[in-house]
């Protein structure tokens, strides 16, 4: 700051000796002129010529002044000029009119050439400075810009090391579908390095891409923003990977479509670690299903036997008999009971899918639900919105996961009544159905079991609803949801997928 301050100081002091310098030497012209005229006589036509003469030179320090001082010192020394030269004019030259009015032009030239010549000056100091303010402006601009450029350079170089680093392959195709990039975690999977794929159609990238290349259609022809999935693809190599790919929209800050971006995840061994617990995890339900289906059918077949050894000691009474008859066929009809449970979980029949409204089918089971709510003192409530949309399940399917949580729920409060609420809504690309009831709810430790096979709270309860329940959402491609306050009551969660863009049409 000081060093600035103090070039300031020594350029003002510089411009300031300079024009007192121009100031002399047009002083010392108009002297040495007005000097000339003065001493020189006007008495002989050879003295009289060199005053023509002289008259011309105050065009000297006119025209200089006027070239450093502009139209201010063009005027001021064309005035200063005329005025040395008027008492020559009227004493020694004849005048200003008459035969001698070319004195009179002569001044009126000094002014003119003096104040032409110095507004030529300023106009030419207007543009330079005007000049010097652009090229100032122009550097101030280049600086931006190169700023700006080894910012891009530096977040271009950024975005390359992360790309480089990223275990996920990351490719970016054109709007044409062509490919752009390919990133070194890509060319891991895809077994081609980038310049061997850039600029081929995204479709050729493997020998069998598990639907990638309609997804990518579907992107960039604009139907949806953007696609997910888990799928297995063969490399041109041969190599089969299981991969979570993802198909994004890719647009500049403008909004203008610049292609799509590729995501892919090769999740081959955590998909063989998934299996290898799933297996692991069936192999337990199944012993606990064994487990339960023995207890399940042991208890009903051991009062059959002892009803019958009774039947079997003496001769009893037709009374004696007809009360071990009964107690067989309770028992009878319980085993079967657990059979057709056991065949429902067992052997699902595959839903039969087809655009369904939620609230349809909603409406139906409540129809024949509400007279079994109302026996109990349980009233039914529901909360459903106008825009709701469709989603592709089986009406029957849905029906019996209705019923049975509906069942569930009242006779949850069977005892002391209370209120079911059965509310729908639409969040994110799913349709939740939620059902609410005020009764004593489920204990801590029991929560994380409702779904287990032959766990039930109710003594006369198979144990196989919710299980079945669980099993028909999964199959629609949804999830349920339990949560649970204990003494404040239970609410079941479903959340099922909404229609896709291109099932509607």
């Amino acid at each position: 700051m000081t060093v600035a301050v103090s070039t300031m100081a020594e350029d003002t002091a510089r411009e300031l000796r300079r024009r007192l310098q121009d100031v002399l030497i047009v002083a010392a012209l108009l002297a040495f002129i007005t000097a000339l005229h003065t001493f020189t006589a006007a008495s002989t036509p050879t003295q009289l010529a060199l005053h023509e003469l002289y008259r011309r030179l105050y065009y000297l320090p006119v025209l200089y002044a006027a070239s450093r001082f502009g139209l201010r010192g063009g005027i001021v020394t064309a005035t200063a000029a005329a005025l040395l030269f008027t008492p020559h004019a009227v004493l020694n030259l004849g005048g200003f009119f008459g035969g001698r009015i070319d004195n009179l032009f002569e001044i009126i030239m000094y002014v003119l050439l003096g104040g032409l010549f110095g507004r030529l000056r300023d106009l030419d100091d207007r543009r330079n400075r005007d000049l010097r303010q652009v090229s100032v402006r122009l550097e101030d601009a280049y600086r931006v810009l190169e700023d700006r450029a080894m910012q891009l350079i530096t977040i271009q170089d950024y975005t390359q090391s992360i790309l480089r680093s990223v275990a996920s392959g990351v490719i970016t195709v054109g709007p044409d579908g062509s490919v752009a990039t390919v990133n070194p975690a890509a060319e891991r999977i895809l077994g081609m390095t980038e310049d061997v794929v850039t600029a081929k159609a995204a479709r050729t990238l493997f020998r069998d891409d598990g639907g990638l290349s309609a997804d990518l259609s579907r992107v960039l022809a604009g139907r949806v923003p953007r696609t997910m999935r888990d799928q297995v693809v063969t490399t041109r190599g041969g190599r089969a990977l299981h991969v979570q790919v993802s198909v994004s929209r890719m647009r500049d800050v403008g909004g203008r479509r610049l292609g799509a971006v590729i995501t892919i995840e090769d999740v081959s061994e955590i998909k063989a670690l998934t299996d290898q617990l799933i297996r692991a995890d069936r192999l337990a339900a199944m012993g606990e299903l064994t487990a339960g289906v023995a207890h399940e059918v042991r208890n009903p077949l051991g009062i059959i036997r002892a009803s019958v050894q009774l039947m079997e000691e003496g001769k009893p009474g037709q009374a004696r008999v007809h009360e071990a008859a009964e107690v067989i066929k309770h028992e009878i009809d319980r085993l079967d009971r657990v059979i057709k449970a056991l065949l429902d979980f067992g052997r699902p029949s595959a839903p039969t899918l087809r655009p369904v409204d939620v609230r349809e089918v909603m409406e139906e089971v409540i129809l024949f639900t509400r007279k079994f709510a109302d026996r109990s003192n349980v009233q039914i409530t529901e909360v459903h919105p106008d825009d709701l949309p469709l989603i592709m399940a089986d009406p029957e399917q849905l029906k019996q996961v209705f019923v049975n949580l509906i069942s569930n729920a009242v006779q949850a409060m069977a005892d002391e009544g209370g209120t079911l609420t059965i509310e729908t809504g639409h969040e994110d690309e799913f349709v939740f159905v939620r059902f609410a009831d005020t009764g004593p709810g489920i204990p801590p430790e029991m929560l994380g079991k409702v779904f287990d096979p032959f766990f039930s709270t109710r003594d006369d309860g198979s144990g196989l609803g919710l299980t079945i329940v669980h099993r028909i959402v999964d199959e629609h491609g949804g999830h349920i949801e339990v949560a649970s306050d204990s003494g404040n009551g239970t609410a079941f969660t479903i959340h099922l997928p909404t229609m896709a863009q291109e099932d509607l049409k």
